[in-house]
């Protein structure tokens, strides 16, 4: 029965993912909304849920705080690094020039996905409360993974047909990452560093989410971003 709920879970990042890609290329003015409230909720997410749940589980193992802090920071460096050096510095306006780090940049966001499903199910091997939460976070972010998919592809030249190809390709990576962790069992010990990981992982997205919601500068995608953080401080109280 647990499993059969993860799986249904995601499914839905699968179509919270294609929906982002649908909205940026059928609505191409409003996209601003999603990665704010996506923004608030991951990081709320992060230090209300994940955070938490990984010092308990290293102090029943008597892991030192300092080692799952490190593993944090070196886990936010990382995904800087990684985003840094894959696709800030190669969107391209020419619509006419295909660049390849577009299909780099896309093949990036598909192997973060991944990674994404992979967090549900180690949050759902930690505890049901925490993989709801995660889950739902996931579902949240995973819609802004899905335009940014498009955007990369578009914005280096790249047709719409491909674009849709990286599109389903990111939409089934966090199903297949959460089929993985069915496959591998990993000892509590294990879990609070790869919980300590996605922790750095979850900050580092809602930190890279707000400069794409402040370019508007609007009171609505304040709202939605405190929205976000709304909705997890209440799941996070009640399940």
């Amino acid at each position: 029965m647990m499993h059969g709920l993860v799986l249904a879970l995601g499914v839905t990042t699968f179509f919270s993912t294609l929906l982002g890609g649908i909205v940026f290329l059928k609505f191409k003015n409003s996209p601003h909304y999603f990665f704010a409230f996506a923004s608030g909720s991951i990081v709320a997410v992060a230090f209300l849920d994940l955070l938490p749940e990984g010092l308990k589980i290293a102090d029943e193992h008597l892991i030192s705080m300092r080692a799952v802090f490190l593993t944090i920071i070196a886990s936010y460096s990382f995904y800087n690094l990684l985003q840094r050096f894959f696709l800030t510095h190669h969107i391209h306006d020419d619509a006419n020039c295909i660049h390849p780090l577009g299909t780099i940049g896309a093949s990036s966001l598909v192997i973060h996905s991944f990674f994404d499903g992979a967090a549900i199910g180690v949050a759902f091997s930690a505890n049901f409360h925490l993989g709801v939460i995660v889950a739902l976070a996931v579902i949240t972010h995973d819609m802004t993974d899905g335009l940014n998919t498009v955007v990369i592809m578009i914005k280096n030249g790249h047709s719409e047909r491909k674009a849709w190809m990286f599109l389903v390709l990111d939409a089934l990576a966090p199903l297949v990452g959460i089929i993985v962790t069915f496959l591998i069992q990993l000892p509590q010990t294990s879990l609070v560093y790869l919980i300590a990981i996605f922790v750095g992982e979850f900050i580092y997205l809602g930190a890279s989410n707000l400069p794409e919601a402040r370019e508007y500068q609007s009171k609505a995608t304040t709202v939605a971003m405190l929205l976000g953080v709304l909705m997890v401080v209440i799941l996070t109280a009640f399940i």
